[in-house]
This record gives C-alpha cells, structure tokens and sequence, in this order.
C-alpha cells in the first residue's frame, strides 16, 4: 500500500495528479468511490510512462458530468457503457468509466449491468489491465489484484482473462497487438492459440461501428503509431479497420523530427501530447475526403476540433512569443512555461521564421545555464539557507535575474540578497559555573591524624636544628659553619649572643614528645673539586642574648582516664 502511494505521488505528473485530486473531491460529497484502473496501474506496476489514466467509479459516471466540466474539457462520452471522456488542464486525457460486468448474447454485443469494483476487474480483457488501486479516504493507495496481473506484468506477458475473450470481444485482438508493439510484450501460450483461432474464423468481423473507430482514434494518440500500424498490417488488421490508412500513407520524416524536438521540450519541463499534432503527418499521403471520413468515427469529437484549430492557435503564440513584452530572456521562458504544452510544440515545430527559432534554441541550450551561476556558496555565507520561507522562491527571481544577465559580479550578487540575509545569532552564552577549587587530598593510604603527627614531627626536627648552648654565655667558637670540605673551620671571634625567645613547655598531650639535643649531622663526603683561593672571611657582629634558662627535659606522663565505679544496683522494687 505505501509502495502504491509512494507511485502515486512520484510516477505521476502534476498535472495528472491534479486530475485525480479533483476526481477525487468531485465524487465525495456524492458518496461514490473511486478508483485507478486499467493501462495506469499496469504502467506504474511494470515502470513504464503513465500515457494516460483510467478512472472507474462505483455508480454512473454520467452523473458528474456538470461537476467536471467546471474543470476539464469534455471530448466526448459513450452512454452503453457510461463512459466519459475528458481532457484535465496539461493535456491529461482521462477516462471515467462505471463499475460494471458484461453479458455477450451475441459476439460483440455486450450488456452492461452495475457492480462492484472486484467485478469489473475480473470482467476485462487481460489479467495485466484487471488490477485497480483505491484512491478513497481511509484505504487511499491500496492494490486489488484479484487475477495476479502482478506476475505476469512481471514475465512481460498478456493473459486472457476469459478463454472466450476474443470471441466475445473481437476488439481485444486488436488491442492485443497494439499494445505488443508499445511495450514489446508477447501473448502467453494459451492466450496465442486462442488469438490464431480467432483470425482464422474471421470473428474479427462481429466488431462494432463505435469499436473501430476507437481502435482508430487510440492508433493516433501512441507514442510511435507507425510502428502500431505496421504490426496491425502484419496481421491484416488495417484492412477491416481502416483501407483507405496504413504506415505508407504518413510522413514518416516528418513524424520522426516531431518525436525528436518534443524530447527536447520534456527535459525544460514541458510535457505535451503528440497526437494532435502528428494526426496531419501519418495522414499526409491521403485524400481529404479520406480524412474526414475517419475523423467521422473518432469517439472523441473535441480531438477532430482540436486537429483543425492548431494553426490558429501557433498564429497566435508566435505574436506573443516574437512581441516587445518577451523580448527578455526571462519573460520569454514564463511565456513558455504557462502556455499550452501542445501549442508549444506545435510552434517550435512549424514556426519557420529565424526570431521563433532563436528563440527555442536560446530556451533548450542558452538560458538553462544560468541554474549552473546560481550563487548557493554566497547565499551560504550570507545565512540564506534552504530552512527559510522564501528560499525556494529566491531561487527562482535569481535564476531570471542571472538569465537576463543583470548581476554579473559578487558585489551585485550581495546587494540583491542583502535584503533576504537574516540578521546574525547572537553569541552562546557560557551558563556553566566555574568549579570550586578542591582542598589537597591526604595520599592514600594516611589518615588525617597521621598527616598531624607527621607535621608536629617535622617542626619538632626543624626546632632541634637549632643548637642551644649548654650555659647562658657566648657561643663557643666551634659553632661556627664548616667549610666545604667538611672539616670544621678555624677559630672565630666570638659571637655576641642572640636574643632568644624563651622556650614554653611543650603542653601536656598525648602526642607530645620532649625537646631533645640534635644528634651531630655527619657531613657528606666531600667531591673532589679543584682548589680555588679562599674567600676573605667577612666580620660577623654577634648580639649577645639574654640570659635563658637551661631547658630541661621533662617527661610527659600520660594519666588514663579514671574509670567509673559501676552504679549499685538499686535493691528497691
């Protein structure tokens, strides 16, 4: 179902899928349901070009008649089979049909009665055409396929669906034909020998008036109709359709240059429908008389008027093509964009005149090119981007701007999308706090009073570096720094006691430790430097300190705690 939808929205054109919108809304406030059948189904289905759509409705399609001509062009309709043929906006013709089954009291005589859509599939010509795809609400893109027309889609082959198809239906050996020339399809095994029993007993005969001219008309609107008519005169078909017609009677140079500047018109985006235009070119060795007789059995009366209306319609086109107000490139290419498809190519491919050619050529070859200069980097830089609402929109006015030539340099370039720039974001703002220092961490493995007592230990070593002298007096002489060598140096004068803050006592704690007398440091071994002159000795003043009590050790005794008697037992109740 989603592959189907996916179909829908993408294989399709616009102006086809404008055609099923406005069906679609058309059959709703009457409560009908509509569906896509037939060639466009198998063409989406096998990947092929949808050509044209057919279009069946549960209920009489007679009955929207009024509705749709307030939106397509009506060519024609055939009351047997309730059957409508329109013409939607771009050249999309569509054929609405009722739902219905068939009885043959005679060999090409069908009755028509109403029925469901299951119904009419199983009713059709082959399995490959009996396939539908909803387009209601609430099961829009859904696949009835109650033949498996999918495989043999899929092996490139056509079915009967009834083994008396062609007996009943003589229309169906024609059709059978035509369309194995447009596909390159072959009939399967059983369905072949059905087809050459038919030729041989000449049922081909019991084929109405109506039948063949709408075989007729549907040789005209294929893609490649020489090739259809040669396969038909293969199998002697043209003989009971049409005598006075057949491949020897089109211009087939002619018909090939159509074929070719119409390709030519589809990759600028304009999609135009051949027949009308190629109709005078593979009639173009008959006689008037001989036209107008087979435009006489064309179902379609719009299309015979649209034939003879073509050279009016150029006439007019070519004046405002070759007028002052698209003489600019860009107006020029809007003209040809919103005129119709087919009166497009019907001028490029019977205008004679040097400007009219010019101008074409300009329109395949030239003016593309300017979707090559379109400044996407600048637009970039200028924070234009596809997210904005008018984006797309620019891109257009700035394609015409570049096809007319009117901004050659970046500066121009910037002055035009100056006004499009949106202003510039405004700087991030840093919400984030700044993290707090975190304290120092004790090294693994040390717990807090470790690191205390490794602290005390420290300043109690820094306090025993200090020598204090055994007597309150001079410093003896021999305190004094020894020289390099390590050996002590000589006698100095002596030195004026410092003052010296008394020691205090250190309190009585349980990690306290008495203030001993430094251990003598032994000095390191000397290097062996090479002998320099001694330095002067320079004049040391010594303060003489006050007096200082003689530290004295103490031990610190720890008393522990006293225990508490355990409380009497209370001997009252």
């Amino acid at each position: 179902m989603a592959d189907y939808i996916y179909l829908l929205e993408n294989r399709l054109s616009q102006a086809q899928q404008y055609a099923l919108t406005t069906l679609r809304d058309l059959v709703r406030p009457k409560g009908l349901t509509l569906f896509l059948t037939g060639g466009a189904v198998r063409d989406l289905t096998g990947g092929a070009p949808v050509r044209d759509l057919d279009v069946t409705v549960q209920g009489n399609a007679l009955s929207l008649r009024k509705e749709i001509e307030n939106f397509a062009a009506i060519d024609g309709e055939y009351d047997v089979s309730q059957s409508l043929f329109v013409t939607f906006p771009g050249g999309v013709r569509v054929e609405i049909s009722s739902a219905s089954t068939l009885t043959f009291p005679k060999p090409g005589k069908p009755v028509y009665e109403p029925a469901s859509i299951l119904d009419d599939l199983r009713r059709r010509d082959f399995t490959a055409n009996s396939m539908a795809i909803s387009l209601n609400d609430g099961s829009y893109g859904l696949l009835m396929d109650p033949l498996n027309g999918v495989a043999d889609i899929e092996n490139r082959e056509l079915r009967l669906v009834s083994n008396y198809g062609f007996i009943e239906d003589p229309i169906r050996l024609l059709r059978a034909v035509r369309l194995g020339a447009r596909l390159g399809w072959h009939m399967e095994e059983r369905t072949q020998a059905r087809y050459n029993t038919a030729k041989e007993e000449g049922y081909i005969s019991a084929l109405s008036a109506w039948e063949r001219g709408y075989e007729l008309e549907e040789i005209a609107h294929e893609e490649d109709p020489i090739r259809a008519m040669r396969m038909l005169e293969a199998d002697g078909w043209m003989k009971e359709l049409a005598p006075a017609w057949g491949s020897a009677k089109a211009n087939q140079a002619a018909l090939s240059e159509l074929q070719a500047k119409n390709g030519e018109l589809q990759q600028q985006g304009i999609l135009a429908y051949t027949a009308a235009i190629a109709f005078p070119l593979i009639t173009a060795k008959m006689q008037p008389k001989e036209v107008e007789a087979l435009q006489k059995m064309f179902p379609r009366k719009r299309f015979v008027a649209k034939i003879a209306a073509i050279e009016g319609h150029v006439k007019e086109f070519q004046a405002k093509l070759t007028s002052k107000e698209s003489a600019a490139p860009s107006a020029a290419w809007k003209l040809l964009h919103a005129s119709d498809p087919e009166t497009v190519l019907a001028l490029y491919f019977l205008g004679k005149s040097a400007a009219v050619q010019n101008k074409f050529k300009a329109f395949i070859t030239e003016w593309p090119t300017a979707k090559q200069r379109l400044p996407y980097q600048v637009m970039t830089e200028m924070r234009i981007t596809p997210d904005l609402p008018v984006y797309h929109e620019l891109l257009d006015k700035l394609f015409f701007e570049l096809m007319d030539n009117k901004l050659g340099t970046v500066e121009e370039l910037k002055a035009y999308l100056e006004p499009y720039s949106p202003p510039a974001p405004p700087p991030v703002v840093n919400l984030r706090r700044a993290r707090a220092k975190k304290e120092a961490k004790a090294p693994r493995g040390k717990s807090k009073k470790a690191l205390a007592a490794a602290e005390l230990a420290a300043a109690e070593a820094e306090a025993e570096s200090v020598r204090l002298p055994d007597e309150v007096g001079d410093v003896p002489v021999g305190s004094a720094p020894e020289r390099d060598g390590g050996e002590p140096g000589p006698a100095k004068k002596s030195i004026a006691k410092e003052k010296v803050a008394p020691v205090k006592a250190a309190a009585k704690t349980p990690t306290a430790v008495a203030v001993k007398k430094a251990a003598p440091v032994k000095a390191a071994p000397a290097k062996a430097v090479p002998a320099k002159k001694a330095a002067p000795a320079k004049k040391i003043i010594v303060v003489k300190a006050p007096p200082v009590k003689k530290a004295v050790a103490k031990k610190v005794v720890t008393k522990a705690p006293a225990k508490k008697a355990p409380a009497k037992k209370s001997t009252k109740r």
